[in-house]
């Protein structure tokens, strides 16, 4: 028929994971060539965490995730420095924008890397190749840093084609070319297999994917628990989620790049503490932090989830539902209290110092009008919403050190102050 219009097959791999190379590192010195091929370090210090090492810095065995003092070990003279958010945050926006000018449907999963489905781009921009190589040349272009692209038909052979493709290439793993390109790998390349489960496959014979793969899932689950095994079992075979959740979602604490629907806040303390008085003082100054940023957005949640690392790096998540939405600090540092003294138990009497706290509200939602908390019966109202919206008042007008609880204050909190200076402490 004259003028009929016969549309192309959809791409058996329409699954894009884009992953900036070295993100923090490359942002933080793109415009300092003087440190181009010098080993970089962004984050890790004397107690924090490496968020992003430059490939300089990882030819000496450098990762995120490491220690500072573990980096400063491998390589004495690189260069660290303190991560610059109000610089990195705009160069993931705009690079989560590039992303949506081929596709609306996207999941970011961290300031630096997201999922894009593509197939309905093909009409405009051609094949999923030609995309990654048109993505990747704009952001060359426009953001003088590299990245890497995954191709395949699901989430987690996407992200595994991105790190087979690092640095600064494509890598495209088809569905019929999984096995022989995939299974003679190492089990430990699997989306979301650690190092400590990567040992426990090894110890039980399990050393490559193909090893998994020729399990039957029944099998796996007996071996592994059912949870773990059927999740396994998906992944050996590349039969996991193919299908996107758009919207933000991504690191823990980073504001733009947090899970969607969820606030958090998380810190590394200044040394390795045991004592659970010094630690639920440190989750009363999360919570209160993150409860202040849930209540400014006008939201209430559902969940609240913690996090807590050992000195050992061995971290723990728990959560709990709560009965009723909140954004009352009490309310989210009594449950993170709860959740704390759950894993420290459960660990006891041989349980690691704690190095890192994270208190997370999750399940959020828009307060409605009318949205109050129902009182069990005979139960007093001990007003902390109203104390908390006091306090948030004197904050936007003296600050956010003006009002504190009595127990977050030090001695030199407590020391005298100029005249006229707000600070008020709630018991």
């Amino acid at each position: 028929m004259t003028g009929s219009w016969d549309p192309a097959p959809p791409p058996t791999c329409p699954i894009l994971h884009v992953d900036m190379d070295a993100f923090y590192a490359s942002v933080m010195i793109r415009d300092r060539p003087e440190l181009h091929d010098v080993p970089v370090v962004v984050g890790g210090g004397h107690r924090g965490v490496v968020l992003s090492a430059n490939y300089p810095a990882r030819r000496f065995g450098i990762r995120s995730g490491m220690s500072g003092t573990e980096a400063h070990r491998l390589c004495p003279h690189a260069v660290t420095m303190p991560p610059d958010f109000a610089v990195l945050t705009p160069v993931s926006k705009a690079i989560m924008e590039t992303f949506r000018t081929v596709t609306p449907v996207v999941e970011v999963t961290s300031l630096d890397e997201a999922f894009l489905d593509v197939r309905g781009a093909g009409r405009l921009f051609g094949t999923p190749e030609a995309v990654a190589e048109r993505l990747r040349s704009r952001i060359r272009a426009e953001h003088g840093i590299t990245c890497s692209v995954g191709i395949a038909a699901t989430v987690s052979v996407a992200k595994l084609g991105s790190r087979l493709a690092k640095p600064d290439g494509v890598r495209t793993i088809a569905p019929e070319r999984f096995a022989a390109e995939v299974h003679p790998l190492d089990v430990g390349v699997l989306h979301g297999v650690g190092e400590a489960t990567r040992q426990r496959l090894h110890r039980l014979g399990l050393v490559t994917v193909g090893d998994v793969a020729a399990l039957p899932v029944d099998q796996l689950r007996r071996m592994l628990g059912g949870h773990l095994g059927s999740h396994l079992h998906a992944l050996a075979h590349g039969t996991d989620r193919s299908e996107l959740r758009p919207g933000g979602t991504g690191a823990f604490g980073f504001g733009e790049g947090e899970p969607e629907g969820s606030m958090g806040s998380q810190h590394t303390l200044a040394v390795d503490i045991s004592d659970r008085a010094r630690l639920r003082r440190e989750l009363l100054r999360l919570a209160s932090r993150v409860t202040a940023r849930v209540r400014a957005a006008g939201r209430v949640g559902s969940t609240v989830a913690l996090t807590v690392r050992f000195s050992d790096f061995s971290t723990l998540h728990r959560s709990r539902t709560l009965r009723e939405p909140t954004d009352v600090t009490q309310e989210v540092y009594d449950t993170a209290v709860t959740l704390l003294d759950t894993v420290l138990d459960a660990l006891a009497p041989r349980r690691p110092a704690v190095r890192l706290l994270g208190v997370r509200v999750e399940g959020l939602r828009r307060l409605r009008d009318g949205d109050s908390r129902q009182l069990a019966l005979d139960e007093r109202d001990p007003g902390w919403p109203d104390a908390d919206r006091a306090v948030d008042r004197a904050a936007d007008r003296f600050g956010s050190a003006a009002v504190r609880r009595a127990s977050l204050l030090t001695t030199a909190d407590s020391a005298p102050r100029p005249p006229g200076w707000p600070v008020q402490a709630i018991r």
